[in-house]
């Protein structure tokens, strides 16, 4: 598939002589290197007609969606964005603190609610709530926070 009609890349000269200094350099990280590389290759220049995101793919040995990727970045953020690693995503915060944890295990190995032959992870989850130990909180996380604790053998 190729997506030039859409990012084309068209480097000034003092981009393009960057990112020439760059690829000579030594000590430059491979995926830096790389991202430099393909910028270089698919640049359009003035004349309008740089290459397909196929043929800077097979020149650099790597994927087309790598190529579109560098290119769309360059497009929409700028020279930086496209050449840098991009920031790791943040990790989604724990519902359940340590004291919350412990509430629950010690909850999963009470005996279970009347009516009720034993705990199940909805049980446990409406349990939380009601007793306002957590605003909401999904099965999955109760099953997760379970297993790790009693997996433990300390």
């Amino acid at each position: 598939m190729n997506y030039n009609t859409k990012y084309v890349v068209r480097l000034t000269e003092e981009e393009r002589s960057e990112l020439q200094g760059l690829v000579r350099r030594g000590k430059v990280a491979a995926a830096k290197r790389t991202r430099a590389q393909v910028l270089l290759k698919a640049d359009a220049g003035l004349e309008g007609s740089g290459s397909t995101d196929e043929q800077v793919a097979q020149a650099l040995e790597v994927s087309t969606r790598s190529v579109n990727r560098v290119r769309r970045t360059y497009v929409e953020e700028g020279l930086l964005a496209a050449i840098e690693r991009q920031p790791r995503r943040e990790q989604p915060r724990h519902k359940l603190d340590g004291a919350a944890e412990a509430h629950l295990v010690a909850m999963a190995c009470s005996p279970p609610p009347a009516g009720q032959a034993r705990w199940t992870l909805r049980l446990l989850s409406d349990k939380l709530v009601e007793l306002e130990i957590v605003e909401s909180i999904s099965r999955e996380c109760v099953r997760q926070t379970l297993k790790k604790t009693r997996s433990s053998r300390g």
